[in-house]
C-alpha cells in the first residue's frame, strides 16, 4: 500500500510559468516542505522528472525502500511528481528513487534540497531556511554600499582554507567560528565586501566548490544553513557586503546530482558539442530548455533572497557564451547566424540579469567572470547588452602581472602593458581581480611572481598594489595576498598566518589596510570610477625611466589625487606638470618604513610656475625606488576666487 497522500503546492499558474521558463521562485514549490494535511504534520515532496516511469521517496524512515512511498505524477504533463508523507520532520534523510524509461533505478539527491549529507551517499535532509535576521540597517542602506558610485574593495576567500582549527588543522571551522575571526579582520582591513568561493554543496574538495551538486544547499562542511546565515548576518551588521560565487555554467557527472537525472538529458544539453565541457569533464546546462532556465534563475533568486547575498559573481561566463570555447574545429556547431555565440546562453544571462535587478533593484550586483572581449556585457539589456553590473577586468590582470614579472631594466620594452588598459577601461564596468586562479597550479604566489631579491620582490608587489587601488574600477584581492603569502594557495590547509611575525609581511598587510581605507575615504578614487571624468594621464610615455603619472578625479573640480609610479629601483628627482594655483601633499608612499620599505621619503622639492607636460606649473618630486606615491591636491583659495571672478 502506498503511504503517500495526494497534495500539491503548485497552482496552475505556477506550472504555466515553470513550463514557460518564467517561474523565478521555484524553491517555494519544489523540494521538501514541512506542511500539515488534514491536521497531520508531515513533509510534501515534489520533483521534476518528466521521463521517469516511477518516482519514490526513499530514506532513513523506510530503510531506503523504493516500493513504499511512490509519488504521484501531475495530470498536466509538466513532468512534476509530488505527494505528502505523514510524520516526517526536519532532519529526515531522503533521496528520490527514479525508475527510468529503461527500467534503471537511479537514486538521486533532491535538486532543491536545502541541506545534503557530507558523505558518499550524499542524501538530502529535510531542512529549513528559517532564520531570525538582524541586519535590517544594512538591508535598508545597502543600495548605497553596492552602488557603482561607492568604493568596492572585495576580499575573496575559500572558507575551507582561510583559517582552520589550530589544534586540529585537518578540521574545518564552523561558519559561526569563521564569523568570529573573519568579521573583525575584514573590518579592520577596510574591505567593503567579502566574496565566498562557492558555498553551494559539492562532492569533490579539489573542485573548490565549482562542481556543484546541491544548488540550493549551503555546504554542510561548515555547518547548517542557519550557521551560514549567521556569518552573513554578522558581516552585514559590521557594514561588510557579501558576494557569492555562482556557477550556472556546468555541473559534474556525480551519480547523486543532476546528470541524467531521470535517465534522460534533462538539465544538460543532449548534444555533447553543447552539453559536455571537455576541460572540466562536466555537463553544460541546456539554456534553451524553459524548465532549466526557471531552475537556474530561481537558484539565483534563492541566494539573494533567503541568504541576503549582496551580489553574485557568475563563474565561467566566457565558456557559456562561446560555442567554440576550448573546442577544436569540427567539435562545435555554429549558431543559426553562422557565428560562435551561444545565443541561448546569452538570452538566459540577459533574462537572469533582468529578473534579479527587477526584483532587488540596485541593492545587489551581478559580476561576470569573463575573459574575452564579448561586447556590451555590462550594458542594459534594453540597449542590447547582457545586463551585468560589472565584469572582471581580466586583460588588466594579465598585462599587469606580465609587466611586473619583468626585471626593471627590461620594463621599458613593455611599458605600454601598463597604459593599454586606459584604451578600453570605460568600455565596461570593470572589477580588477587578483584572484585565486593566479596563485595555483604552478603559477606561483604573487610575491614570487615579482623579480629580484627579497627586497625588490616586496617593493614591486607594494607598487603593484598602489597601482591596482588607484586605477579606475572596483577591486578584488584573494586571501593571503594581503600579507604576501609565499606559498601557492593550498585548499587543504590554512593560510600561513605565521608569516605576519615577519616585518615584511606585516608591512604588506599594513599597506593593504591603508590602501583600503584611503580608497574608501577619498571620493576621487571611486565617484567616477566607471566614467571618463575620473582619470587623466599626466605622463604615460616615459619608457626610459619606467615612470607613470596620472590623476584620479572626483565630482568636485578640486577633488583630485595624483599617482606616481617609479617602477625602477633607482632614486631620482622627477618633474611633473600640475595645474596653476594648486599645491600638493604626499598622502601615501609604498616605500615607507611603515610598510617595511627602505624609508626613502617622497619629498616635493620645489614648485615652479613654468609650463611642463602641457600644464602651466610644475613640481619636482623625489621618487623612492620601486614605489607608488599618492598625492592629494590642495586648492589655492585666492586662485579659485580669481578664476570664478574672471569667468564672470
Amino acid at each position: 500500500m502506498n503511504s503517500v497522500k495526494s497534495y500539491t503546492l503548485f497552482t496552475d499558474h505556477d506550472v504555466y510559468l515553470f513550463k514557460e521558463g518564467r517561474h523565478y521562485k521555484l524553491y517555494g514549490k519544489f523540494g521538501a516542505h514541512s506542511v500539515e494535511k488534514d491536521g497531520v504534520k508531515g513533509v510534501y515532496f515534489s520533483v521534476w522528472a518528466p521521463y521517469a516511469k516511477k518516482v519514490s521517496v526513499i530514506g532513513n524512515f523506510n530503510n531506503w525502500n523504493h516500493k513504499d512511498h511512490i509519488l504521484f505524477p501531475r495530470w498536466d504533463g509538466s513532468g512534476i511528481w509530488e505527494g505528502f508523507i505523514a510524520g516526517l520532520t526536519w532532519g529526515t534523510l531522503y533521496k528520490y528513487a527514479i525508475e527510468t524509461a529503461r527500467g534503471e533505478i537511479l537514486e538521486k539527491s533532491d535538486p532543491y534540497a536545502l541541506s545534503w549529507e557530507q558523505n558518499l551517499q550524499a542524501a538530502s535532509l529535510v531542512s529549513t531556511t528559517w532564520y531570525e535576521w538582524s541586519d535590517e540597517d544594512w538591508m535598508k542602506k545597502r543600495w548605497k554600499n553596492n552602488s557603482l558610485d561607492a568604493p568596492i574593495s572585495v576580499y575573496e576567500l575559500h572558507l575551507g582554507s582561510w583559517v582552520r582549527q589550530g589544534e586540529a588543522p585537518d578540521q574545518y571551522l564552523n561558519y559561526r567560528d569563521i564569523a568570529k575571526k573573519l568579521v573583525p579582520y575584514a573590518k579592520e582591513m577596510g574591505f567593503t565586501h567579502v566574496e565566498f568561493m562557492p558555498v553551494m554543496e559539492y562532492p569533490y574538495d579539489p573542485s573548490w566548490g565549482y562542481q556543484i551538486t546541491g544548488f540550493f544547499a549551503a555546504t554542510s562542511r561548515f555547518g547548517s544553513p542557519q550557521d551560514l546565515m549567521f556569518l552573513i548576518d554578522e558581516l552585514h551588521k559590521n557594514d561588510i557586503g557579501v558576494i557569492l560565487d555562482w556557477v550556472p555554467s556546468h555541473f559534474p557527472g556525480d551519480a547523486n546530482g543532476l546528470h541524467r537525472f531521470d535517465g534522460s538529458y534533462l538539465y544538460e544539453h543532449e548534444d555533447p558539442r553543447k552539453g559536455f565541457h571537455p576541460d572540466w569533464k562536466s555537463y553544460i546546462f541546456n539554456y534553451g530548455r524553459n524548465e532549466v532556465k526557471s531552475f537556474l534563475i530561481s537558484n539565483a533568486m534563492f541566494w539573494l533572497e533567503r541568504y541576503h547575498a549582496d551580489g553574485l559573481r557568475v563563474d565561467a561566463v566566457t565558456s557559456m557564451l562561446h560555442l567554440d570555447y576550448s573546442r577544436n574545429e569540427g567539435e562545435w556547431e555554429p549558431n543559426i547566424e553562422g557565428g560562435n555565440v551561444n545565443l541561448e546562453a546569452k538570452a538566459f544571462l540577459q533574462e537572469f540579469n533582468t529578473a534579479v535587478y527587477k526584483e532587488f533593484g540596485d541593492s545587489i550586483m551581478t559580476i561576470a567572470e569573463e575573459s574575452s572581449d564579448f561586447p556590451l556585457l555590462t550594458k542594459p539589456v534594453h540597449d542590447g547588452g547582457v545586463g551585468f553590473g560589472m565584469k572582471w577586468m581580466m586583460g588588466w590582470m594579465h598585462d599587469t602581472l606580465d609587466y611586473f614579472k619583468e626585471a626593471p631594466e627590461n620594463r621599458k620594452y613593455h611599458h605600454h602593458k601598463i597604459t593599454f588598459a586606459s584604451v578600453y577601461m570605460y568600455n565596461e564596468n570593470y572589477m580588477m581581480p587578483l584572484s585565486h586562479d593566479e596563485v595555483v597550479h604552478g603559477k606561483a604566489s604573487l610575491i614570487y611572481k615579482m623579480p629580484g631579491d627579497e627586497w625588490q620582490k616586496f617593493a614591486n608587489l607594494r607598487a603593484l598594489y598602489v597601482y591596482m587601488y588607484t586605477h579606475p574600477g572596483a577591486k578584488l584581492l584573494f586571501m593571503g595576498d594581503e600579507f604576501a603569502q609565499t606559498g601557492e594557495w593550498n585548499f587543504t590547509r590554512s593560510l600561513d598566518w605565521h608569516l605576519l611575525e615577519y616585518p615584511v609581511h606585516k608591512g604588506m598587510q599594513t599597506l593593504i589596510k591603508d590602501l583600503n581605507h584611503l580608497y574608501r575615504d577619498e571620493t576621487a578614487f571611486y565617484e567616477n570610477q566607471f566614467n571618463k571624468n575620473g582619470f587623466e594621464w599626466v605622463e604615460a610615455d616615459d619608457l626610459e625611466n619606467s615612470v607613470y603619472v596620472y590623476l584620479r578625479k572626483g565630482k568636485r573640480r578640486d577633488d583630485v589625487l595624483m599617482v606616481v609610479l617609479n617602477l625602477t629601483p633607482q632614486v631620482f628627482e622627477y618633474t611633473i606638470g600640475v595645474g596653476a594655483g594648486t599645491h600638493w601633499e604626499v598622502v601615501l608612499n609604498s616605500d615607507d618604513h611603515r610598510y617595511s620599505g627602505s624609508g626613502t621619503e617622497a619629498e616635493i622639492l620645489n614648485e615652479k610656475y613654468e609650463e611642463w607636460m602641457r600644464h602651466p606649473k610644475s613640481i619636482t618630486l623625489k621618487l623612492p625606488p620601486l614605489a607608488g606615491i599618492i598625492l592629494r591636491q590642495k586648492k589655492d583659495k585666492k586662485y579659485k576666487l580669481h578664476r570664478i571672478k574672471h569667468k564672470k
